[in-house]
């Protein structure tokens, strides 16, 4: 069981040992429906933009979302599989409580970003995508800049911060990923991505299976970071190839009343006619295919991360990640931990605000930056 727990480090871990299988059923219990549309960036974002970076091979194109006008600068880097906007509520809520910038790039192969050659993975060319990001951005002027990464893009981080790709770097952040707990979840993680649905019949069902599945603990943030993990696919769902559909299998609310559940087959039936008409969605990153970078991304980590100069906070889900380096790094006070439990994997997406909260008082007490006046911590 704790082994299953474990399971996926470069896409959001399912609440249940074994992982969602389709056509089983999630007692939720009684409530209301809830809202699985799609929000928009910009509803937590400021401005987006595409940032041209001139590789041997030509351009590439990383797309990133930016929100504030002063302090220091943020750099998120978001999980395997997921976007920029898998940040969105998060930047909303730390911005509320500090003075700070936020840049959330999408990476290499992610998201909206297009580059050359999206299959080159590797730590070394993803950390140097970082780099020369902010040398784009900001030329010769750096601003301090704090980099927090999650998951896969917590190792991406510490990679960047080891190799010195920022030269401003005022401190690093970690969000539940551990050398010793991911390297023993790789031999899991095939069986774990051929468990997800490989099509959904709309953003909305996609939303809806993130949240009720676990992979997402929060519904905003679902609803709004979701749009960067699928999209929609050419084929149909009566075209040969597409199968095992989310539709196939929805995980059901328990409902009170028998009208209710009358309701939910129309309207399911419904769906299932006018999906026809429409295009499906499947994951815009086939992470399976990513498979032999994964030893480079967590291999060695917890020296690296040890041996960055600069302040660093780990935020957990749970104390059972740590691993003997890390154990031994943290009672000599190399860095600072928070664990924050009743989370997912997903933890930036599942408690926001109380990644906000540690991240806004380990930056005040390092005097990177201070808090908003009128925010009371």
């Amino acid at each position: 069981m704790e082994k299953q727990l474990h399971l996926n480090l470069l896409a959001s871990r399912p609440p249940m040992a074994g992982g969602f299988q389709s056509g089983s059923k999630m007692k939720m219990g009684p409530g209301r429906k809830r809202d699985f549309s799609p929000l928009p960036w910009s509803q937590y974002f400021e401005t987006m933009e595409d940032v041209e970076v001139e590789n041997e091979n030509g351009k590439d194109i990383f797309r990133i979302y930016c929100s504030g006008a002063h302090g220091p600068v943020l750099l998120l880097l978001h999980g395997g599989g997921h976007s920029a906007l898998s940040w969105a509520v998060f930047t909303a809520v730390i911005c509320s409580r500090i003075n700070c910038r936020v840049v959330a790039m999408d990476l290499r192969a992610h998201g909206d970003t297009k580059v050359k050659n999206p299959d080159d993975l590797s730590a070394d060319t993803m950390a140097k995508d970082i780099g020369k990001v902010v040398e784009v951005l900001y030329g010769e002027n750096l601003p301090p800049i704090m980099i927090i990464g999650h998951s896969m893009g917590g190792a991406i981080a510490v990679h960047t911060a080891a190799a010195n790709h920022i030269p401003s770097l005022l401190g690093l952040c970690v969000i539940d990923v551990v050398e010793g707990t991911a390297m023993d979840a790789l031999n899991s993680m095939q069986n774990f991505l051929r468990s997800r649905p490989k099509t959904f019949k709309s953003l909305e069902n996609a939303i809806e299976w993130s949240v009720k599945s676990g992979q997402i603990r929060n519904t905003e943030s679902a609803r709004v970071s979701m749009g960067g993990q699928v999209k929609k696919c050419e084929e149909s769902t009566s075209s040969p190839g597409v199968s095992n559909s989310i539709g196939e299998g929805i995980i059901e609310e328990e409902e009170d009343e028998e009208a209710e559940e009358e309701s939910n087959k129309k309207r399911m039936k419904e769906d299932d006619q006018e999906v026809k008409k429409e295009s499906v969605f499947t994951w815009r990153v086939e992470l399976s295919k990513t498979e032999k970078y994964w030893e480079g991304w967590f291999r060695g980590l917890s020296a690296l991360f040890l041996t960055c100069p600069v302040p660093k906070l780990l935020l957990l889900a749970g104390v059972d990640r740590l691993d003997k380096d890390l154990t031994i790094g943290q009672m000599q006070g190399k860095f600072q931990m928070q664990v924050l439990p009743q989370c997912g994997h997903a933890v930036h997406e599942d408690a926001p605000e109380k990644v906000a909260d540690a991240l806004a008082t380990f930056m005040v007490r390092h005097k990177f930056t201070e808090f908003k006046e009128g925010y009371l911590c």
